[in-house]
């Protein structure tokens, strides 16, 4: 195999999203290996497509056959015409595709030592015992990383052995931790003392860095020192007597400390193998699966062949070869005394042949981040076997039994998938309408997996996709659809676009709307009813909890997962069945920090930065949309009491009172607000609140958390200085329609030939504050200035985190940093400004596609119509580990009044009038309820429309009225021209508190 050139460069602004789960230092190991994919069928090609997408240096795909009928089930990459040729080859221009950064190419001899001996990072994918046992023996000696990875059917195995001495560099993904620093003395031992009340997070024997630190700047960026804990807020750090006295700030970092880790060969590990398992049941299991695959192993050498599907007769062979193994070895070389689970035994036979997209895509993701973890030493590997089944997808009793004919292969695409579930389940997804809600990163992979199962493929069948996103370059490295001519594109478009090269026959509509009330004109009750199920691919609390709201009230079954790094998880939710989704509880979301925090006692970098970007809002947005809003309505602001309207005017003052007419102006203004943000605000809040005040008790103001300021002195030779005014000069610009400039060395020029810029706009900030005053008359000078606007519209800058060269992330990080730099609050570089700011989560490739496959597979069990709660499965995944916990969900909860139950998903109904027959009015729609359900109703509600209260006098009036006459009264809106129904809300007598009636569903027709 030749040499291939690596170019060892990270596109920060393309894996902006991976860099944040893996850090730099792991990504240029990625960038620097070389790693081979041995077996090109569907989970080869899985790991192949999360290795490319994560930019591993160098990628060889190996594989000596040729593409056949079995392969088109779950390999994305092969296409009919591609029957009969090399699966290597015809799979390496579109891997190729993924990313150009990645050298690929295709081998399709043996794999010898010399071959091996190339790569830091092996896989074999689809092998015999002898090629795992003779390669797995050559990796081991070389020292190459092994990684043996199979699916057969539902089921998938998992193999690593990293050497005798691996070194873990980052074990997890959890951010160092750290304190801040409130004292350090100087002396043998300097004694620090942390500012957290609540005390440090170190313990005896850590070692230790330091950031920020004002002063004693000796200990910044240093070696790491070892620690001694005092007491709960004092450390020891070492000598520090010949350092500068400690002035204020800093932080102190526990250091991560690398873990060393010892593997055994393959043939040390087959007969006594370390299984990772989340309980004394799942190992079990897992080692009965373990014996389970040597038996196939046996198997094939023996018949040249895997067993026949769901054909009794080799499923009984494989069970006797399994019995007749030894028995496997505890972990200290004794003698297990299991015994075999000849049931789990025959139900891998009887489906083993399968090849399934969501199988593959669980053990392909799992398979790719143990191989990113042997390249970059970030994250716990395995240790060393891992089994996954997914055998409770198959048909529950009751259900029509499968045979070997309904089973056999018919030369078509779906041959892997037919071998498990038959054809007449086949026919039954084809038959399938399905909605997906979303078209990033899982709904690319969705939509992949829906691709392969032939899901909305058949007669009746269909997809329909929505996303209003379009594609950007971030994107790229983990929503494998899209390709970089796509960019600016929509993703629903492109992604339904790319997944019908992967199955020509699926029936896939592309929408680019948004999901929720204002187009439920769209997607309507007529809609909803079409569908079978829905996939929710949505990155938000509140847009999922939408989807699930539509789910209940068409009875709909709803798949829905999220990821967030190395971590995912992945539910479904079924009509009368499970308990609907919901949001978490609102103390488990991020809540906003209080106003007076932000102003006056930020403590973190968090604080820093939502100040920041409420400096964006209020200089370049909010202004210029006051102003165009007054140039379209000018008596807008009259029509607001007179606080509102003032602080309108307050915001929109620095953009009307002296607009700039030119880039030295706009340069001017920033250098203004610079001197008001970051000297003369914290000067008068010194003022305000000294820094040796105390309170009545004599503990000092300025303690805890709270962080006593130092104004800034403005320095043209400061970087960060200059940062700021360059940023904040071009925004003000921008907004104002002027040409800004990116001259560093011109700025500066500027500002030097102008020293008494910063007080050129003093008299408009008096205005300013003395309108705080709430005068009116303040209120009418205000008013009076906006007046004498020359009538051009301005252009308000929407905040955008990934658009660099605007000035936008530039803006917000020199703002954020130098208001830290005020508070002695530990800097933050741009990518970690960026993540904070942007509300970025973390994100790559292999977690989404585990996650996807997991859905997947809760995909066969509703379209195959299980009624077992017990069959289904939520869902959560850890890749540190890695760890993978399955659960049966929540049943419905109940609930009850007098002798009613009912659950989330049951709702009430009248049926509307038979033709020619008048329709209910309010008396006799309570008449009903009290009649057929014994609910004494005591008010109705539409939406938040209340209909009827019985308290209320005007009751008695309205219960003649229809019941439609009485919604256009109260709610004064006509009835939806077609809207079939109407759902209100009741409440009862004598209810309890948290008592919810099930919807009142009223038909209209």
């Amino acid at each position: 195999m030749k040499a291939i050139e690596t170019s060892l460069e990270i596109n920060e602004q393309l894996y902006s999203r991976q860099l944040y789960v893996l850090g730099t230092e792991a990504m240029r190991r990625l960038r620097r290996s070389s790693m081979l994919v041995s077996g090109m069928k569907g989970l080869g090609v899985e790991i192949a497509k999360n290795l490319v997408l994560a930019g591993v240096g160098r990628l060889t795909l190996h594989d000596p056959s040729p593409t056949c009928w079995m392969d088109l089930a779950s390999q994305f990459f092969l296409a009919e015409e591609d029957i009969g040729q090399n699966r290597a080859k015809a799979s390496l221009p579109h891997l190729a595709q993924l990313n150009s950064s990645v050298c690929l190419d295709a081998h399709d001899g043996p794999l010898a030592e010399i071959e091996l001996q190339a790569f830091q990072v092996v896989v074999l994918t689809d092998s015999t015992l002898e090629e795992q046992l003779q390669v797995g023996s050559l990796c081991h000696k070389l020292g190459v990383h092994f990684v043996v990875a199979s699916t057969r059917g539902l089921v998938g195995q998992l193999f690593c052995d990293f050497g005798k001495e691996f070194t873990i560099y980052e074990p997890s993904e959890a951010e160092p931790l750290g304190n801040s620093i409130g004292h350090i003395s100087q002396g043998s031992p300097g004694i620090l003392t942390v500012l957290e009340e609540n005390g440090h997070c170190f313990q005896d024997g850590d070692r230790a860095v330091f950031s920020g630190i004002e002063g004693m700047t000796e200990l910044n960026d240093g070696d790491p020192r070892p620690v001694r804990v005092l007491d709960k807020r004092t450390l020891e750090i070492g000598d520090t007597a010949a350092f500068s006295p400690y002035l204020r700030s800093g932080t102190i970092t526990k250091v991560k400390k690398p873990q060393t880790r010892s593997y055994e060969a393959l043939s040390s590990s087959l007969h006594r193998p370390r299984i990772m398992a989340a309980s004394s049941w799942e190992t079990e299991r897992a080692r009965c699966l373990h014996q389970a695959f040597q038996a196939l192993h046996k198997f094939q050498a023996q018949t040249g062949r895997l067993p026949r599907p769901w054909d009794l007769g080799d499923a009984n062979e494989l069970v006797v070869l399994a019995r007749g193994l030894e028995p496997l070895q505890g972990d200290h070389g004794e003698k297990g005394n299991e015994a075999l689970d000849e049931a789990l035994v025959k139900e891998f036979a009887m489906t083993c042949t399968g090849d399934l997209s969501p199988v593959s895509s669980v053990i392909g993701g799992i398979a790719a981040q143990e191989m990113l973890k042997a390249a970059s030493g970030k994250f716990t590997p395995l240790d060393q076997w891992l089994y996954f089944d997914a055998l409770e997808c198959l048909p529950e009793d009751g259900q029509s039994p499968l045979g070997p004919e309904g089973c056999a292969h018919r030369d078509c695409r779906y041959d892997g998938q037919i071998a498990v579930f038959g054809a007449d389940f086949q026919k039954k997804l084809g038959e399938q309408n399905y909605f997906l809600v979303g078209a990033g990163a899982i709904g690319c992979e969705l939509l992949k997996t829906f691709a392969m199962v032939g899901l909305g493929a058949g007669p009746g069948g269909g997809i329909t996709v929505t996303d209003m996103d379009t594609v950007e370059l971030s994107n790229l490295s983990r929503q494998f659809l899209f390709r970089s001519q796509d960019l600016n594109k929509h993703k629903a478009k492109a992604a339904a676009l790319a997944v019908k090269d992967m199955n020509p026959a699926l029936r896939v509509t592309a929408h680019t709307n948004e999901l929720g009330p204002d187009t439920e004109h769209v997607y309507g009750e007529d809609f909803f009813s079409s569908l079978d199920g829905v996939a929710c691919a949505l990155d938000t609390f509140e847009a999922r909890q939408y989807v699930s709201e539509r789910c209940i009230h068409s009875l709909k079954p709803m798949l829905e997962s999220g990821t967030q790094g190395i971590q995912g998880e992945a539910a479904i939710f079924v009509p009368f069945l499970t308990q609907p989704y919901s949001m978490p509880p609102e103390d488990a979301i991020e809540t906003a920090y209080p106003i007076c925090t932000l102003r006056y006692f930020p403590s973190t970098i968090e604080h820093t930065l939502q100040w920041a970007l409420n400096e964006f809002e209020g200089l370049f947005r909010l202004p210029a949309e006051t102003i165009n809003r007054y140039l379209q309505e000018p008596d807008f602001l009259k029509r607001m009491e007179g606080p509102q309207a003032l602080n309108c005017l307050r915001t929109a003052s620095t953009s009307f009172l002296h607009p700039p007419q030119c880039w030295r102006d706009c340069v001017a203004w920033a250098q203004s607000h610079w001197q008001h943000c970051f000297h003369d605000s914290i000067s008068h809040l010194l003022q305000v609140y000294p820094p040796d005040k105390v309170d009545e008790e004599g503990v000092p103001f300025w303690s805890g958390a709270r962080r006593c300021p130092q104004p800034l002195d403005f320095d043209l030779s400061s970087d960060a200085h200059l940062d700021y005014i360059l940023a904040a000069a071009n925004l003000y610009a921008k907004t104002h329609r002027l040409a800004g400039s990116q001259d560093r060395d011109g700025l500066r020029g500027m500002l030097q030939a102008s020293p008494a810029l910063a007080s050129v706009f003093a008299g408009d900030r008096q205005l300013e504050e003395a309108s705080a005053e709430r005068d009116p008359a303040h209120l009418q000078a205000l008013l009076s200035a906006l007046e004498r606007w020359p009538g051009t519209s301005l252009e308000p800058q929407l905040f955008e985190k990934d658009e660099d060269g605007h000035f936008h992330m530039d803006f917000v990080v020199a703002a954020s940093n130098l208001r830290a730099k005020n508070y002695g609050i530990p800097l933050a570089d741009r990518r970690k400004s960026k993540k904070i700011a942007g509300r970025i989560i973390p994100a790559i490739a292999s977690t989404t596609a585990v996650v996807a496959g997991l859905m997947g597979l809760e995909l066969y069990k509703a379209v195959m119509g299980h009624r077992r709660l017990s069959s289904y499965r939520h869902s959560s995944l850890h890749l540190d580990g890695p760890h993978l916990a399955r659960w049966a969900p929540s049943a419905a909860s109940v609930q009850q009044y007098r002798d009613m139950k009912w659950t989330a998903w049951d709702r009430l109904t009248v049926t509307a009038p038979a033709p020619g027959q008048p329709e209910m009015t309010l008396k006799d729609l309570l008449s009903y309820l009290q009649e057929k359900h014994h609910l004494p109703v005591t008010r109705l509600l539409l939406d938040s429309h209340l209909l009827y209260s019985r308290r209320c006098p005007k009751a008695q009036q309205n219960l003649q009225l229809r019941v439609t006459e009485l919604v256009r009264q109260e709610t004064h809106k006509e009835l939806k021209e077609g809207q079939k129904e109407l759902v209100f809300r009741i409440s009862c007598e004598d209810e309890d508190l948290d008592t919810t009636f099930p919807p009142l569903h009223y038909r209209l027709r």
